[in-house]
């Protein structure tokens, strides 16, 4: 596993510049060291510590807004997207934490003399900011990662394999469809990423439709065409999802959590929940009790 510029070695810059777009070669070979993870949850002060370390890290927003820099390049993060530091770099905060952040953070090393072996074919490359393609999955991952890692039972090759999923979950981005790309897969790819944002709020086929300048039958009939499941259906993984999350947070009942993901009758949630996952919140909540959570 390495990091790569065009000489192959770690990128830098005597001259840093706000456009300039980086990547993370990732291949399959090397190894990686893996350190820690954490969930953060913020209590509306403070703001991320300015420091220069000696290892990667990356961040995964998940609820909030994150205002992140590194070296001169600010980055203004939103649910959904993922940043990644290099080592040996100042960064630092740039907002005050807001009260509905939180976010998932790791950190692991790469091998300081990559070998020379490295097959371009058998890598995969990370933006330094991206919005990943399932960020489901990549929450899985983290918490597993988590649950793991509290329990002791995360041994280091464990750890390093899970990091290599997280990190090609990371360079899993969402397409962008050509011009003559279907109508229907272009709708459905633009309701999904008002849902990642949205999700909390009282959301319907109608308010989708309104943000997305459309006709609500015509969205409907679109997005079941591309995803094989209604918008409704739609809405209701994505709020699970998000639940799913704050069940092994850990910090709110089933009744606020059901509110906190827009749902009105807590009721309907827990069937809802049940439907999709196969266990009712309560007992999804006692599968995932460990993570490892950071508060300010």
């Amino acid at each position: 596993m390495r990091l790569m510029d065009k000489n192959g070695t770690i990128p830098t810059s005597s001259k840093p510049r706000a456009s300039a777009a980086e990547h993370l070669r990732i291949g399959v070979a090397p190894p990686l060291t893996a350190l820690n993870a954490g969930l953060f949850i913020s209590r509306g002060r403070g703001m991320h510590p300015d420091r220069t370390i000696d290892s990667h890290e990356l961040l995964f927003v998940k609820r909030g807004r994150l205002g992140m820099a590194e070296r001169e390049r600010r980055f203004a993060l939103e649910a959904g997207q993922t940043l990644l530091l290099w080592p040996g770099r100042r960064h630092y905060g740039t907002e005050t934490y807001p009260p509905d952040l939180s976010f998932y953070w790791l950190h692991f090393r790469l091998p300081r003399a990559p070998g020379s072996n490295h097959d371009p074919r058998q890598a995969f490359s990370i933006p330094q900011v991206g919005r990943p393609a399932r960020p489901d999955r990549l929450t899985e991952l983290f918490h597993q990662f988590l649950d793991d890692q509290e329990s002791g039972a995360l041994q280091p090759l464990q750890a390093a394999w899970l990091i290599r999923l997280m990190l090609s979950e990371a360079a899993r981005r969402t397409s962008v469809a050509a011009p003559d790309a279907p109508s229907a897969a272009v709708l459905a790819e633009r309701v999904d990423a008002y849902l990642i944002v949205h999700v909390h709020e009282p959301v319907s086929t109608s308010t989708i439709a309104a943000a997305l300048r459309c006709n609500p039958d015509y969205l409907g009939r679109v997005y079941r065409k591309a995803r094989g499941y209604t918008l409704t259906d739609g809405l209701h993984r994505r709020r699970v999802r998000e639940a799913r999350g704050l069940l092994i947070d850990g910090r709110l009942n089933v009744d606020e959590i059901a509110r906190e993901c827009g749902f009105e009758d807590a009721g309907y949630f827990r069937r809802i929940f049940k439907r999709q996952v196969g266990v009712t919140p309560l007992a999804f909540r006692r599968l995932h009790a460990r993570a490892h959570v950071n508060s300010r």
